[in-house]
């Protein structure tokens, strides 16, 4: 497990390129029959890619649990969400099998004890892509589709950023302990996500840029409002955003992602706005 401390925005104003995608940038999240697990002190988030080829792969494969978590199972004091990037696959719980198809999310409550995942098809495998944030309380394994988000249309053609943003693991859908989770669309000629830009104290944010367009980059905004910085990201490539950073992005191309929230609260409008005129 890769494990990241946290920065904090007076040294990160001094960053290199190379040093800023070091801190914050996750990438080779998709190894087949193995987990990727990237461990961040910033509220003590785990991101997790696992690529079922020709194995079931237990969510813990690789991880020393006691050694990174102190705890006897992975989900023993956490509670995690996942979403398949990739073909047709299955999620089983304890037992209970899920199938899960392209951009279909489960939430796994705290206490879940084996959890694992394999691919319908080796030659058009599953990407899951998970966030794990800790839980102090239990509530239900569900599986959650596209067409049971629910759905925020925002922006406007005429500002490039009319998407919709799909909220899977989110208050309105269902109880969890503090994570939440959702994604978001762009609309064809939109390239802008998140902007107006904002930050928010009391929770931090992991995004998971995907359906990048062969020869496209997103270019993720961060930092913050008046020491804006970059990061070039590719398809499936993940960033950390610290509460005091804003995350937003603007593509060469097409593209939706996946957002995770962990912090405080889940009141979506516990943010500090930012006027476009005032980022510098």
């Amino acid at each position: 497990m890769d494990i990241r401390y946290s920065a904090n925005q007076r040294d990160v104003k001094r960053y290199t390129t190379q040093e800023l995608r070091d801190e914050f940038l996750i990438q080779d999240l998709y190894q087949p029959d193995t987990v990727q697990a990237v461990y961040s002190h910033v509220d003590r988030m785990v991101t997790l890619g696992i690529m079922p080829v020709e194995e079931t792969v237990p969510m813990d494969k690789g991880i020393d649990v006691w050694h990174n978590f102190g705890t006897s199972f992975f989900l023993e004091r956490r509670e995690v969400g996942f979403f398949n990037l990739g073909g047709d696959g299955m999620c089983t719980v304890d037992g209970v099998e899920y199938p899960m198809g392209h951009k279909d999310c489960i939430y796994i409550t705290r206490g879940a004890r084996e959890v694992t995942f394999r691919s319908a098809d080796p030659a058009n495998s599953a990407r899951f892509y998970g966030v794990s944030a800790p839980a102090h309380c239990s509530y239900e394994t569900r599986l959650i589709k596209l067409a049971d988000a629910a759905k925020k249309p925002l922006g406007a053609l005429e500002t490039s950023n009319k998407r919709v943003i799909n909220q899977f693991i989110h208050p309105d859908v269902l109880k969890t302990c503090q994570l939440s989770m959702g994604m978001t669309v762009l609309e064809p000629g939109s390239v802008w996500n998140t902007m107006p830009a904002h930050t928010h104290e009391r929770r931090m944010e992991i995004y998971t840029y995907f359906d990048i367009p062969e020869g496209n980059v997103v270019f993720h905004f961060m930092g913050e409002p008046q020491e804006t910085r970059h990061i070039v990201m590719r398809n499936y490539d993940a960033v950390i955003s610290p509460s005091w950073s804003i995350h937003a992005g603007a593509g060469t191309g097409s593209y939706t992602f996946i957002w995770a929230m962990g912090g405080e609260n889940q009141a979506f409008d516990d943010m500090d706005g930012i006027a476009t005129e005032d980022l510098e």
